[in-house]
């Protein structure tokens, strides 16, 4: 499966398919390293009912995902997962060199719920 693909799959999925497919990769990632459970488990410091739980997709908490990614080697992946935002110049500008603390709740530009893009048929 491509990237776009997989991304434009996320993309569509509901919030419980998507904790589905994050916990299928943790298990991909796990069973690609030859890792048991027990083995990871321990090592992120977590039981294995709870990483068994985190593979199935049935939720979790941030603090044993990052525990899981740092075990397996792949905490590095959360830079790529949400990368750390860049201030725009123009906020820059705006605010005096300052960086924002609140938000104003007023809309500068109306935001977009992206939808797959579609081939126009004829």
């Amino acid at each position: 499966m491509s990237y776009i693909h997989s991304m434009m799959k996320i993309e569509n999925m509901g919030n419980e398919a998507v904790q589905a497919e994050l916990g299928m990769r943790l298990k991909r990632e796990r069973l690609n390293q030859n890792i048991t459970q027990a083995v990871l488990a321990k090592q992120a410091g977590i039981s294995r009912r709870t990483l068994v739980a985190a593979e199935k997709g049935e939720g979790t908490t941030l603090e044993t995902l990052i525990r899981i990614l740092r075990s397996l080697g792949k905490i590095n992946q959360l830079d790529q997962f949400l990368p750390e935002p860049l201030i725009s110049p123009i906020q820059l500008a705006k605010l005096k060199g300052k960086v924002r603390q609140k938000a104003s709740g007023k809309l500068q530009y109306p935001i977009e719920h992206h939808t797959a893009w579609k081939w126009k048929e004829d």
